[in-house]
């Protein structure tokens, strides 16, 4: 049924939670103060739309599901993510295959727009409305769009975000659901079948594999503090190509993008208020921070707050959360 949704952030946790709707596997916060985040989500029938405005600067690890296509666009001309290494420039698109990971990183406020669409869809609709068999695009792709489809497309998408923000009634009517789909697919289709398009290279998707399977593998052990010749010995890669690939995709080398991931394991678990949390200094030790004076500070300068904070707040939602429940059963 057709819907939406608009939420307002300040907890990055929360966020991050939100957009495992969009694919997001992971968000890592690596701007400095008050966090800030609006997504607005659109469902339609088959078609999905998002809106996303952030204030801090962030590295996310999407997956594409493996029936559907993204789509990611500009808004308003404002600073967009840099997926996979690449820059969008003004006018352009980028689309993903099923089944695609990829990391997108922001380097200051930012706002973007996406759409999610089965691929089997796309393909029917691209025979319909050319008349002749449509390739979806497989492998990541930046599109150059004749500009009358282009910004067709950006206005629609526009459009139906902010009437989801502002008559949010509106997009329940099956009707204007549907008209709206319509519309967005036909500017898609056009967009895709006339524009021209500039395929990842060899080279790129090859680095686009290493930094993936570099994610799994921090993924696989999240509180060893991997030391950067048994990573690339374990990717098959030179310590050099590795810090490449990652200031590349990630913007910061493996050393850093490794500390910030077991930084925000330790905020994690301390806002959890689970019973692994009770010590800050243990919680700190099992991921891998041995020198607790230095952690705290760095801990404090990337989320505004001493951990023991962090714990305290964890601790106290928790056991609000346990009054809850125990009031419930009560009843």
């Amino acid at each position: 049924m057709p819907g939406s949704v608009t939420s307002v952030f300040s907890e990055a946790e929360d966020f991050a939670a939100a957009l495992r709707e969009e694919g997001g596997l992971g968000l890592l916060i690596t701007g400095r103060g008050q966090f800030r985040a609006r997504l607005t989500q659109v469902k339609l029938h088959c078609l999905r739309l998002s809106a996303a405005e952030e204030q801090l600067s962030r590295i996310a690890f999407v997956a594409v599901p493996a029936d559907l296509i993204l789509v990611s666009l500009p808004i308003d001309g404002r600073p967009v993510p840099i997926w996979g290494g690449v820059r969008m420039r003004a006018g352009e698109i980028m689309t993903f295959g099923p089944g695609q990971r990829v990391h997108a990183r922001t380097d200051g406020p930012s706002r973007s727009g996406a759409i999610w669409l089965p691929a089997q869809d796309l393909a029917r609709y691209g025979r319909a409305l050319i008349g002749a068999t449509f390739a979806v695009p497989s492998p990541a792709r930046s599109w150059r769009s004749q500009s009358a489809a282009g910004r067709e497309l950006r206005q629609l998408h526009r459009a139906g975000t902010r009437m989801a923000e502002s008559r949010p009634e509106t997009l329940v009517g099956a009707e204007a659901a549907h008209g709206l789909e319509q519309q967005l697919i036909h500017a898609l289709v056009e967009c895709l079948s006339a524009g021209s398009a500039v395929e990842v290279t060899a080279g790129a998707r090859r680095h686009q594999d290493i930094v993936v399977r570099f994610e799994g593998l921090l993924e696989a052990q999240p509180e060893r503090n991997l030391p950067i010749g048994e990573i690339s010995a374990a990717l098959g890669v030179s310590e050099r190509t590795l810090r490449g690939v990652c200031a590349e995709h990630l913007g910061m080398s493996p050393t850093s993008y490794l500390r910030l991931r077991r930084m925000h394991s330790v905020h994690d678990t301390l806002r959890s208020g689970a019973p692994e949390a009770a010590s800050v200094s243990e919680v700190a030790r099992r991921y891998g921070f041995g020198h607790l004076g230095r952690f705290s500070a760095d801990y404090r300068a990337l989320f505004g707050e001493l951990p023991s904070a962090t714990l305290r707040r964890g601790l106290h939602s928790e056991m609000a959360h346990l009054v809850l429940r125990r009031s419930r059963s009560r009843v």
